[in-house]
């Protein structure tokens, strides 16, 4: 074994292979990859090894469209023949709402480049000739998917590796892992230590066993999976002995199955409630290809559905069942990036689909390792997405439920009700009392819209069709009625909605803002480090306030944050409740080390509310004693006040386009001061709002947000950021990549767009954007505008295609809706509320 290498992979599985065989084609040629085993004796060997192109997550979806495209390759270029059967697959639909699902589907298959076809009842009857088909609606088909060989695929990925220069050591353990002194990482192994300067964590069901040995709390926890292989049957015997065609991969999305063909007979694989999650602290030392005792009960309900709609399935007998663990996480999403406060620690988990998703993971964590950036946006499998509160029994719960919910209709709205409510504000339970149907971000209950008193849904009000998996509410309390119906479209929230947005507009509002993400910068290098850090200039007056961005290496957009510059050598940052891991972990690791800047973290000690109207100040004024006239207290300024017998730091901002204020608070102190705002606010028609209808005002707004208008993707000017970034300042991170970019020339342009011809459903993100049938860009972020009366979207189009009054064609679940483009900001576009 070699002393010293570049990259170090911990785990033989076919993720960790796939890591390697990309490091090494990037030309990285002394990496070097430890099993502890055999490669492929973890997970992958009893993978059932299909390559499923639909994901409704953009990241993820292109990842699995990279590695079904490459799989195709491997054997010519490594002589091992991985067993790729491109049969297609075929998801079938019995509901309404499965087929809004689909079609949404569609729009990011279209956006992302993935061949997906609409199928009819007959044509699925065609395709699959041994299936019942009177009860469906359609299906969706991808004809570049089918299964592979999980092992040989495997072996390919060590061979390309080694062609290349790589090094595999099997049956050779990790005993630890050790930072040196000189920044490097040393891999002690039972055969000797690898001195390396990254090392990539690709472990599987041991990925928290070896986050601990470097102190890192890893979101994975496996849960129990199963899959049944039959006898062989004389129908798919007979059609063999005929030469046909063997079926695709088929699925039941409503009933959560699988199937497809295997050795003459059949594979089910369900996705039943209940599957328990197993190795919660690790695997034992030893173990290798293991499985555990099948439980068939747990399958009873998808084993009849499968008989109903492919009926020999219940005229062959059970040959073999497989139940072993499937790594997840709280999402269901991978886990693939740097991992938070360890300079070059790398993790390539959590991988409920890693058989699919290894080609894609590697291809692209090889590029964040080699060139400092990966070349999609990976936001939706970041590791930094998960927080603190993701603790071992938070993730025994939410791993328990995402596999349980792999088929369920993936609603926009969607909101799972495990593990809550975990993280409360102060004024969580009066928002309840007032009617706050809550979603969840980052472990943090949050408010999404108010329910009147009493209000609730009846049975008819949730009429959907009777299939295994028809739930299309929310869970809610033994007793209670459900509050909200998930949709694709407009649902029963909607006009409840447009009252908060039109108390705010006429009135005054107040929203619960403290799951915000909150930070001090101090100390003689303050300035001059988040100047080389933000692309805006930073405020230059005590009490100013800024919008900044941190760019990307690549000139794209990493991270937003409102500066506060609270003294001297003193800048209070505001960022994304749900980036706060994701933003301090840069921020920590571009901290100077010479004793120059302090950075602390304040998210929880700091409560937020926002008051936010015409009647604002109105509010506000009547419980302090501070001038708040436009003249002494003007639009992006800030000062510390006193709110009754409490105090706060008010900000002159907010990201719903009115008259508003946001005051920060010692979080002790937030409930007081939401109790005496709503009383001084009485008189003016005060009432809560929330998520939803600051979505819907930010939409009037034109406002950019991550991960949608602002990405690594797009080039900061692309976004339409030209007022937040300026390159004639001097140097910060991510100019020179930007004006490089720019010089390149910009394949994108931000615009707003009214959708038109719109009745009962909106643009929400992802839908293509075409012009004569042309695909010509994407909606970002898309929803009712209530204060303009107009169905907004905002998108990322063609540069030629920008114009104000161009028409183009936005797809919405499946049906054209004629759109154009308008100006940014539809509402008050010259700020004149904001600056009142």
């Amino acid at each position: 074994m070699r002393e010293r290498a570049r990259v170090v992979v911990i785990g033989g599985g076919v993720v960790g292979a796939g890591t390697l065989y990309h490091l090494a084609k990037k030309g990285w040629s002394d990496v070097v990859l430890i099993e502890r085993k055999e490669l492929t004796s973890g997970s992958t060997w009893h993978a059932a090894g299909l390559l499923p192109l639909f994901n409704m997550s953009y990241s993820v979806g292109q990842l699995h469209k990279y590695s079904v495209a490459l799989y195709a390759t491997l054997q010519e270029e490594t002589g091992q023949d991985v067993g790729f059967r491109r049969v297609s697959n075929i998801r079938v639909a019995r509901s309404k709402d499965r087929w809004d699902e689909f079609m949404a589907y569609k729009g990011v298959a279209d956006t992302i480049g993935v061949r997906c076809d609409v199928l009819t009842p007959e044509e699925v009857k065609a395709l699959w000739p041994l299936c019942e088909t009177e009860n469906l609606i359609g299906a969706i088909r991808h004809p570049d998917d089918g299964y592979i060989q999980p092992a040989d695929l495997t072996q390919a990925f060590a061979i390309g590796a080694r062609a290349r220069g790589a090094e595999i050591h099997r049956y050779t353990t990790v005993t630890g892992i050790v930072r040196t002194a000189d920044g490097l990482w040393r891999v002690e192994t039972d055969k000797g230590a690898i001195t390396c300067e990254h090392v990539v964590c690709a472990t599987g069901n041991f990925a928290r066993r070896t986050g601990a040995m470097v102190g890192l709390d890893i979101p994975v926890i496996p849960v129990e999976h199963q899959y049944i292989v039959t006898e062989p049957h004389p129908a798919i015997k007979a059609r063999q002995s005929a030469g046909m065609p063997e079926m695709g991969v088929l699925r039941d999305a409503d009933s959560g199955w699988y199937m497809r063909e295997e050795a003459g007979g059949l594979i089910l694989g369900p996705y039943e409630k209940h599957a328990p999650c197993c190795y919660v602290d690790g695997p034992d030392a030893n173990s290798e290809y293991e499985l555990f005792q099948e439980d068939l009960e747990r399958l009873a309900p998808h084993i009849e559905t499968a008989m109903e709609l492919v009926p020999i399935f219940g005229e062959v007998g059970v040959k073999k069942v497989y139940n072993g663990a499937i790594a997840y996480t709280p999402d269901g999403s991978p886990i693939v990036g740097p991992a938070w406060d360890l300079p070059n620690f790398w993790l390539n988990e959590g991988h409920s689909f890693g058989v699919t998703a290894a080609g894609g993971a590697g291809w692209q964590l090889a590029n964040w390792i080699v060139d400092g950036e990966p070349t999609i946006d990976m936001g939706g499998v970041d590791p930094r997405r998960f927080g603190p509160h993701a603790t071992r029994g938070y993730l025994v719960a939410k791993n328990e439920e995402a596999y349980e919910n792999v088929f369920t209709v993936h609603y926009p709205d969607e909101e799972r009700a495990a593990a809550r409510p975990l993280r409360r504000s102060p004024v969580y339970d009066r928002l309840k009392a007032m009617g706050a149907v809550f979603g969840t971000s980052y472990g943090w209950e949050r408010a999404n819209w108010f329910a009147p008193d009493g209000y609730g849904l009846d049975a008819a009000d949730l009429d959907q069709a009777p299939t295994l998996l028809n739930e299309n509410h929310p869970p809610v309390v033994e007793g209670e009625r459900p509050r909200e119906r998930w949709s694709f479209r407009r649902s029963n929230y909607f006009e409840h909605v447009g009252a908060e947005v039109r108390r705010v507009h006429e009135g005054v509002g107040i929203q619960d803002l403290t799951p915000f993400a909150k930070y001090e910068v101090s100390g003689p290098g303050a300035e001059a480090w988040l100047d080389g850090l933000l692309a805006n200039a930073l405020p230059k007056t005590v009490g100013r306030i800024g919008l900044t961005h941190m760019l990307a290496a690549n000139g794209g957009v990493r991270a937003e944050f409102t500066v506060f510059r609270e003294g001297p050598e003193r800048f209070y940052l505001v960022g994304m409740g749900s980036a706060e891991r994701h933003d301090l972990d840069y921020l920590q690791k571009a901290r100077p080390r010479d004793g120059s800047v302090d950075l602390a973290r304040l998210t929880t000690q700091i409560g937020v509310l926002g008051v936010a109207g015409p009647h604002a100040r109105d509010v506000l004024q009547s419980v302090t004693d501070t001038d708040l006239s436009g003249a002494s207290f003007p639009w992006l300024t800030g000062k510390t006040i006193d709110v009754g017998f409490a105090n706060a730091k008010a900000l002159r901002v907010n990201f719903v386009g009115e008259l508003g204020f946001e005051l920060h608070i010692p979080v002790e102190m937030t409930a007081y001061v939401f109790d005496l705002l709503m009383q001084a606010g009485e008189r003016y028609g005060i009432a809560p709002y929330g998520m939803r209808a600051m979505e819907s005002m930010r939409l009037e707004k034109s406002y950019r947000v991550l991960p949608r208008e602002l990405s690594i993707e797009y080039a900061a000017l692309e976004s339409g950021l030209e007022r937040f970034v300026k390159p004639g300042k001097g140097d910060f991170l991510g100019r020179e990549a930007l004006l490089a970019w720019q010089e390149r020339g910009f394949a994108n342009r931000f615009v707003t767009l009214e959708v038109l011809d719109v009745t009962d459903v909106d643009a929400r993100g992802n839908e293509p954007i075409r012009k004569g049938g042309r695909l010509v860009g994407r909606v970002t972020s898309g929803g009712y505008g209530w204060r303009v009366g107009k169905s907004i979207a905002l998108a990322m189009v063609s540069p030629e295609l920008g114009e104000i009054g161009t028409e183009l064609d936005v797809v919405i679940l499946g049906k054209p809706h004629r759109a154009m483009v308008i100006g940014e900001s539809p509402f008050d576009p010259d700020n004149q509320r904001l600056r009142g």
